[in-house]
């Protein structure tokens, strides 16, 4: 590609992850968390903001989209010009961005980790019923690794009749990998499980952090993209970036009245 012959090796060293998100004002989650995130994985965050918000620490109140056209074009003139490691994908605002998202993914050939954000943690929801069907329908069958809360696994899998039913649910729809995640469980440990086409679960126990927080799964996906990005296994990039957001969580800060946001910077 055009950037190969033009840069040098010591450029190339620097691994670039693709991410598109929302704004979050607080810069607790959306766009800020990924490039923190990604950031201290030693990685590059290219962005691109999907949807502009209006929130605080304690919930969403207006989601705006980004208009379609725009975003393409910022998605292509970065491809044209930088090299992509990985694609990290959060809040959406329109099914009309999808399409867009598809060639980007089809031409950059890269691990796709999508953070599939359906409401806000305190309790707003973010995603009509016209985007979540396009999401399940034509971007889950292209995503290396999605990586839903337990509340939002049950919502794309509503008849399964457990978490591991959602999972496999989950992997039927064409997704490669599913991190379902336990932070919004009521349980004493937080339980994240990674399913995998002919494989059992794997379930992964961590201490549960006293207190609540805004952008833990934005933190946690964005650094999956960046170990990918790195060239990380899966396995591997799921060990990892789960100790780092762990980290982050146990480095929590107030900034506001309502939930801590992390810290994310080692």
């Amino acid at each position: 590609m055009l950037y190969q012959s033009q840069w040098g090796d010591a450029r190339l060293r620097m691994k670039n992850v693709l991410c598109i998100s929302g704004h979050d004002p607080t810069g607790g989650a959306g766009i800020q968390a990924d490039i923190e995130a990604c950031a201290a994985q030693g990685v590059h965050a290219l962005t691109v903001i999907s949807a502009l918000t209006v929130q605080d620490t304690h919930n969403v109140r207006r989601v705006s989209p980004v208009a379609p056209m725009l975003m393409a074009q910022q998605i292509e003139a970065l491809l044209e010009d930088c090299r992509v490691d990985a694609i990290k994908i959060g809040l959406l605002g329109d099914a009309q961005q999808i399409p867009y998202l598809l060639q980007a993914i089809a031409q950059a050939k890269v691990p796709v980790v999508l953070d599939p954000i359906l409401r806000a943690g305190g309790g707003a929801n973010l995603t009509a019923l016209e985007l979540q069907a396009a999401m399940e329908e034509t971007l889950f069958p292209q995503v290396t690794l999605l990586t839903p809360n337990a509340a939002e696994a049950r919502r794309f899998a509503p008849r399964a009749p457990t978490l591991d039913g959602c999972g496999a649910a989950l992997l039927s729809r064409g997704c490669a990998n599913v991190l379902i995640t336990g932070g919004d469980e009521s349980t004493s440990s937080v339980i994240n499980t990674w399913y995998a086409p002919h494989a059992a679960p794997k379930h992964y126990e961590h201490a549960r952090i006293p207190g609540s927080f805004h952008g833990a799964g934005c933190t946690l996906a964005s650094a999956i993209a960046a170990r990918l990005a790195c060239g990380d296994a899966m396995s591997a990039a799921l060990e990892t970036a789960q100790a780092y957001a762990q980290q982050s969580l146990a480095r929590a800060k107030a900034i506001g009245h309502g939930r801590k946001i992390p810290g994310r910077w080692l």
